[in-house]
């Protein structure tokens, strides 16, 4: 049986970083459907795009990945999002688990571990459904 693609939107101020998550998400169970480089825009795109599943860096300029989770969560509690960051300090994890986000990958990571915790994210969000 063929199932469906989630839409993803990739969220991290970094190019190289963006274009990295792009390929590790090519293939069967998902669809990138946009890119931001920071909370801003990625709180603009989450709303006009409405992604079902956003990768978003924690550390960017202009507002960075908590605060648009915390404004992302406010308008689409549906959405399910997954930080990326390079600080694991447990305050900022504790901060984005209370705050929502259903996953935290921390920098450097590998495509295994990206895919491990957006498959554990994707059967949450097909068992809602």
């Amino acid at each position: 049986m063929k199932h469906r693609k989630f839409s993803i939107l990739i969220v991290d101020d970094n190019d190289m970083m963006r274009a990295i998550l792009r390929s590790m998400l090519r293939g069967d169970d998902y669809e990138v459907v946009g890119e931001a480089r920071n909370g801003s825009q990625a709180i603009e795109l989450a709303e006009r795009l409405q992604p079902e599943i956003i990768c978003m860096d924690v550390m960017m300029p202009e507002k960075n990945g908590l605060e648009a989770l915390h404004e992302i969560k406010a308008t689409r509690p549906q959405t399910a999002i997954v930080m990326i960051t390079g600080n694991a300090d447990p305050e900022t994890v504790q901060d984005a688990i209370m705050s929502g986000a259903q996953g935290f990958i921390i920098k450097p990571f590998n495509a295994a571990k990206i895919l491990d915790t957006l498959r554990g994210v994707a059967l949450k969000l097909r068992q809602r459904h």
